[in-house]
């Protein structure tokens, strides 16, 4: 595999699916058997259709944004930095909307397999989106 294929397909993910609100270019470019290991978020089926949904939770519930700052590849994987943002416009993890913006920083990696993501790893920071809504108290400041 490619580096150059790697990148393509992890900034694909971010630009096309996710900010462009393309979810049926998850069916190009996600593998049907796909794995999505995200211990912050509701488990989803595995393959293109359990990216959309994750996808739309975030798209939908806060208007998320991905902002990629980089994309590190290396033969079959991707690793990318990246800040989500938006407005917690609906429910949320039963949380219900409270109109509050949210800026949460998180790191994705990608194993790509047969020219498709195969793998997915991501880990955001769910206490500061929990605290960004009112969910959690925020720390004191020192």
């Amino acid at each position: 595999m490619s580096t150059e294929t790697s990148e393509r397909l992890a900034r694909r993910f971010f630009d096309e699916l996710c900010n462009g609100r393309r979810l049926e270019v998850a069916d190009e470019i996600i593998a049907p058997d796909q794995v999505y290991h995200d211990p912050q978020s509701p488990p989803s089926e595995p393959g293109p259709e359990g990216v959309k949904a994750t996808v739309r939770i975030y798209q939908e519930t806060l208007d998320g944004h991905w902002n990629v700052h980089e994309i590190i590849a290396t033969g079959d994987r991707a690793v990318t930095r990246w800040t989500g943002t938006g407005v917690h416009q609906a429910d949320l993890m039963g949380i219900p909307a409270t109109g509050r913006p949210i800026s949460v920083d998180a790191i994705s990696v990608m194993r790509i397999e047969n020219g498709r993501i195969a793998e997915h790893w991501c880990t955001w920071d769910t206490l500061g989106l929990l605290q960004q809504i009112g969910a959690v108290p925020a720390p004191a400041p020192a």
